[in-house]
């Protein structure tokens, strides 16, 4: 893919983006007023999930455009895992309002106020046509970041949530038990702290510097010593800049009389073809320039 048709696909995804919020942002200012005055917990649990989504979107947006500033200074990787940051923070803001639903809910089981469960009905089924209208717009987007992963899949739980919503009205208004309000309320945390759960695990695995699942550092070890012509590799490293971005680093030390430089590009290209690893940073010498030994071929 050519330098200018991934900037194209950038600038086609943030317009993208920034028509999803401005669809969330609408919905959900219409939601929390309604949802007062339907005294629905249900509801306003939406609209703090979708404040959640909008935040998700906005950050997304914040991360396609930092993620195109060239590297300077100080930042010589540029600022690649601002979409790192913003999952990360994504993912914290899930948990927090989460667990405030859940204390709330727990009030609402204990004593149910009444609710205006056609009102409830309504909104619900309306939020579901917004975000099937997002998930729509999103689906053309190019979601390979985790920052753009994570927002869909706040989208994704928000379309399930306002169908368990619109579920819980319908109960009400057939049956007249208020408590269904709250136990969907319950229903819609359980889906912000299944995403925080995915946000977290994956955005602090690269904050930790953790390898990426597509190259484990001991089969990548063996790859390299496997090699024709290397003995051994130590000081070796793999680790993630930001998602989709993967970098390794290593000592090689190759048989006396070898080709350091030959060997060095046919490594880099192995790493690159076999592990993702396009980012790989070898210092190459003859055996017995240096010492720290960590993997060694096998001999025979």
């Amino acid at each position: 893919m050519s330098h200018m048709h991934m900037h194209a696909d950038s600038r086609a995804d943030r317009r993208i983006l920034a028509l999803s919020l401005g669809l969330l942002l609408a919905f959900m200012v219409a939601e929390v007023v309604l949802g007062i005055v339907a005294s629905s917990l249900a509801l306003l649990a939406d609209a703090g999930h979708m404040l959640t989504d909008a935040s998700a979107l906005g950050l997304a947006l914040f991360a396609a455009w930092a993620a195109s500033l060239p590297a300077r200074g100080r930042w010589t990787f540029g600022f690649a895992r601002a979409e790192i940051l913003a999952a990360q923070a994504n993912g914290i803001t899930l948990v927090v309002i989460g667990l405030l639903i859940v204390y709330s809910a727990i009030r609402r089981l204990i004593s149910p106020p009444e609710v205006e469960a056609g009102i409830v009905t309504a909104v619900a089924v309306a939020g579901i046509v917004v975000n099937l209208a997002v998930l729509a717009l999103m689906a053309r987007a190019e979601r390979q970041s985790l920052n753009m992963r994570g927002a869909y899949l706040h989208i994704a739980t928000d379309l399930a949530a306002f169908v368990g919503t619109a579920l819980a009205g319908v109960l009400i208004l057939t049956t007249g038990w208020n408590r269904f309000d709250p136990i969907a309320s319950l229903f819609v945390a359980g889906l912000m702290f299944g995403a925080s759960i995915t946000l977290l695990r994956e955005s602090g695995r690269i904050f930790l510097e953790g390898a990426p699942s597509s190259a484990p550092p001991a089969e990548v070890g063996r790859a390299i010593v496997e090699h024709d012509g290397v003995v051994e590799t130590h000081d070796l490293h793999v680790w993630t800049v930001t998602d989709g971005f993967p970098a390794l680093s290593a000592h090689v030390l190759v048989e006396p009389g070898a080709d350091c430089h030959r060997i060095r590009l046919e490594l880099e290209r192995m790493l690159d073809e076999r592990f993702g690893l396009e980012h790989a940073t070898l210092q190459v010498e003859h055996v017995g320039a240096a010492s720290g030994l960590e993997i060694r071929r096998s001999s025979a």
